[in-house]
């Protein structure tokens, strides 16, 4: 059977066919749709974990138990689940163990473009490396058979063309992986530091058979062609490789750590000139010029950004040094806080205060571009609340009454919980706004534990945030509609004078969500007085026309924001 399938598809179609039977993961563009998709098999006990860490522990107890499991993250989730991951290297799972990392070169919805590659070597496990489709789903299987073979979690580096274009897939048979039950063995899966010792050591032997399973791998392939130029390549960068040099000589490679050297070695041999052509950093290029081999890369190929086949073209063919800012058409269309957003009105309320805000992961970190321009940090998802805290602890009462940190359900969740602790063990006074939409909003309204649904839709106990704050040593907690701007701001001008760490919950679901309607504001333009006020909101049903204010009404959900926010009154809300 053939079917037409994006890569996050694929890989979720071949944990199915690998017998994969517990499935977990924290939702992350460009890694949501797998576990989306593999919540659809029956068979696969599939859930959304609180974090990274979570899912990787979670998945790491299933294979111990000796069932086959798959996590799935985003690029920057594994430096979340970087601590298991090194260590359950060196005990070794025992049903079977697969990885899957989704890079973002471009960083399309990403905070930085880091390159997990170094992952798979720092923790010395294998990495396939799918460059469409058909082989997204069929180097899970692959993984999972590596895994099995030689007890060791397998690192499969997906990245956002592979996971979000789609290919003819064709389907193959679900493999019998019954599962082996759990044994206990605590010299090898308690890793304190005398058992330590001895599974690095094991980790080191087997590290020498996967050098030498990698020489035989059907995972890397050589395609002969035009022996004047070798390309060397892996994942995407193969197919617009391919694109650009048709007739060159190949050296494919799926299996992209541990390298096998010797097939390199031969095929350097056998061509003219070898050309390395990897997306982001010289993972590849450096270790096969260790090998004293002579190749271009780098130094022509860009370390930055997204690969496509005209950025090859132009920077070997052509010479043309490579922009990060290449010329288009196209007028820029920035990315806004939908019409209705409940998170509107609170960056609304904090420019106006003038306030310090720390930011986040999440639809809220576009409160930072104009017009609302109310965010001045984002490091990484759950650092709002630490660095308020450190502001705090830096300035003392230069910042006092005037910093806040923000942070959304899901995030908080996620890692905000451990930075609330800090900031009321340590004494702080600082104010910390959760933006609670019922929704991990951002990655396309999955739920969390604080929804009281399962990623199955099943229903659950609801994580109580007001009851969590309270239980940590808050005693200031309240909640507010952050539909209504005069309570909003009388909460947070209250909230940030008190001597003591203080929580404001601002209470509404995501508009996509629920769908939610009200009339739309009509507009007196005998009133109005077009002094663009109501843009600073940022809406994009709102704009000017002659001179005067105009709400458009297929964009409009109604919310009466800016009928608050007018100061003449021409803006007149069908909200009651």
């Amino acid at each position: 059977m053939i079917e037409f399938l994006s890569g996050n598809e694929a890989i979720a179609r071949g944990a199915f066919e690998a017998g994969v039977r517990v499935a977990t993961a924290y939702p992350g563009t460009p890694s949501t749709e797998i576990l989306e998709n593999i919540a659809k098999y029956d068979g696969i006990q599939a859930q959304w974990s609180p974090n990274e860490k979570v899912a990787l522990e979670v998945a790491i107890g299933a294979s111990l138990a000796g069932a086959r499991a798959l996590v799935a993250m985003k690029h920057v989730g594994l430096n979340v689940a970087a601590d298991p991951l090194m260590t359950i290297s060196y005990v070794g799972p025992k049903g079977g163990l697969v990885v899957i990392s989704a890079d973002d070169p471009g960083m399309h919805s990403s905070q930085n473009e880091q390159d997990n590659r170094y992952y798979a070597k720092f923790a010395g496990v294998p990495m396939l490396e799918p460059s469409d489709s058909q082989e997204a789903k069929d180097f899970v299987r692959s993984a999972f058979e590596i895994s099995s073979e030689f007890a060791t979690p397998v690192l499969v580096r997906m990245t956002t063309r592979v996971c979000h274009s789609k290919g003819v897939v064709r389907l193959g048979e679900t493999c019998n992986s019954p599962s082996m039950g759990y044994e206990k063995d605590v010299r090898k899966n308690v890793m304190v530091p005398a058992h330590a010792r001895l599974r690095h050591l094991a980790l080191e032997e087997r590290r020498k058979r996967l050098e030498e399973y990698a020489e035989r791998s059907p995972l890397n392939r050589t395609q002969m062609g035009d022996l004047s130029l070798g390309i060397i390549t892996s994942g995407v960068a193969y197919q617009y490789s391919k694109e650009v040099f048709p007739d060159a000589s190949f050296l494919k490679l799926g299996l992209t750590n541990p390298i096998p050297k010797g097939i390199i070695q031969r095929f350097a041999e056998k061509v003219a000139r070898i050309l390395v052509i990897e997306e982001l950093e010289p993972f590849l290029e450096e270790q096969i010029r260790a090998l004293g081999i002579e190749v271009v890369g780098k130094e022509r190929i860009p370390r930055v950004g997204e690969l496509s086949p005209d950025t090859i073209r132009s920077a070997i063919l052509s010479s043309v040094a490579y922009s990060e800012n290449p010329s288009s058409s196209l007028p820029a269309r920035p990315p806004v806080l939908c019409p209705g957003c409940p998170h509107r009105g609170v960056f609304y309320v904090l420019r106006k205060l003038k306030f310090t805000v720390t930011g986040d992961i999440g639809c809220y970190t576009l409160a930072a571009l104009p017009p609302l321009n109310a965010m001045d940090t984002c490091i990484c998802m759950g650092a709002s609340i630490g660095a308020a805290l450190g502001m705090e602890k830096a300035l003392g009462p230069e910042i006092s009454g005037k910093t806040v940190a923000v942070i959304g359900d899901s995030t908080f969740i996620h890692s905000g919980i451990t930075g609330l602790i800090d900031a009321v063990y340590n004494r702080s006074n600082i104010t910390i706004i959760i933006l609670d939409n019922n929704t991990t909003a951002m990655t396309g309204h999955q739920d969390h534990p604080g929804t009281g649904r399962t990623l199955k839709g099943e229903p659950t106990v609801s994580l109580d945030l007001e009851a969590l704050a309270r239980a940590v040593g808050l005693r200031s907690v309240r909640i507010v509609d952050p539909y209504d701007l005069d309570a909003t701001e009388k909460a947070i001008r209250e909230e940030v004078l008190k001597d003591r760490p203080s929580v404001i919950i601002a209470r509404h679901p995501c508009v996509l969500l629920t769908k939610e309607r009200y009339p739309t504001p009509k507009v007196d333009t005998e009133v109005c007085t077009g002094c663009k006020l109501c843009l600073r909101l940022g809406c994009p049903a709102i704009s000017i026309s002659e001179g005067k204010a105009e709400v458009d009404p297929f964009l409009c959900n109604g919310c009466g924001i800016c009928a608050q926010v007018c100061r003449v009154h021409a803006m007149i809300s069908g909200r009651t």
